[in-house]
């Protein structure tokens, strides 16, 4: 009898030892396992942080491509010559000398990033070009790019800022007539004016008109005219107010 209570002892000992090991062990995993959680719920903000970071640098790289992608540019040429680049939203991104004035004079201009209407304002009020102006001499501003629209908009303004202004003339210049300029090493306005001289006198090359002055190149071509008067250049060399060409006139 005594064997067999010492046998019933031993098997609920046992039970209540394998429960005391049943209790452990789960309380072992339950904390392992919520470890693990912690740690993989630790990992995951990471990885959506990491997401989140390269969606905004890219969204960073490709707006900032955007921003610095040209989609019309105004040649400015009085003798300096520059050209100003100009962005979708009609900020200049960059500023560029075309001869040895025009690159002077960009040296002397704070117009990156600024508005084209302030930028071209900020050009039209600089000493040098006021200057050039009283004394007679003519500016020329062309405006050209990719988008059409937007060129006729700036081409639109332009003419409304430079109305007052003497001697100045707006022109619009397609997409053929650019590459064409530059092809040639000349602004968009000096090429429109070597048309002219060249349909007179064929001898005359682009070289020859790279660095002289806008009211140089109009009193050749107005020699050229006395000299030939039957071969007067057509209306479409002259251009037309708006998006034809010449805004103001040459008188």
């Amino acid at each position: 009898m005594m064997n067999m209570n010492y046998e019933i002892k031993e098997i609920f000992d046992r039970v209540k030892t394998e429960d005391s090991l049943k209790e452990s062990t789960k309380e072992f995993i339950s904390k392992k396992t919520r470890g693990y959680t912690k740690v993989k719920t630790a990992r995951r903000k990471i990885y959506i942080c990491a997401a989140c970071c390269a969606c905004a640098l890219l969204l960073i790289i490709g707006g900032s491509g955007l921003y610095f992608t040209p989609t019309s540019e105004i040649c400015i040429d009085v003798n300096p010559s520059l050209v100003l680049s100009i962005n979708r939203f009609d900020r200049v991104i960059s500023v560029n000398g075309l001869n040895g004035d025009g690159m002077e004079l960009t040296r002397t201009l704070d117009v990156k990033f600024k508005n084209y209407s302030d930028a071209v304002n900020l050009i039209l009020e600089n000493e040098k070009i006021t200057s050039l102006l009283s004394d007679n001499e003519i500016m020329t501003i062309t405006v050209a790019g990719s988008d059409e629209a937007q060129s006729a908009k700036i081409l639109s303004h332009l003419e409304e800022c430079t109305a007052e202004h003497q001697n100045t003339h707006c022109y619009y210049s397609s997409s053929d007539e650019t590459k064409a300029a530059h092809n040639a090493g000349l602004s968009c306005g000096k090429y429109k004016l070597f048309l002219e001289a060249h349909a007179l006198d064929p001898d005359i090359t682009s070289e020859m008109i790279q660095n002289m002055t806008v009211k140089e190149i109009r009193e050749l071509i107005d020699g050229l005219l006395a000299e030939n008067p039957d071969k007067a250049p057509s209306d479409a060399l002259h251009g037309h107010h708006g998006l034809g060409g010449d805004s103001h006139g040459h008188r």
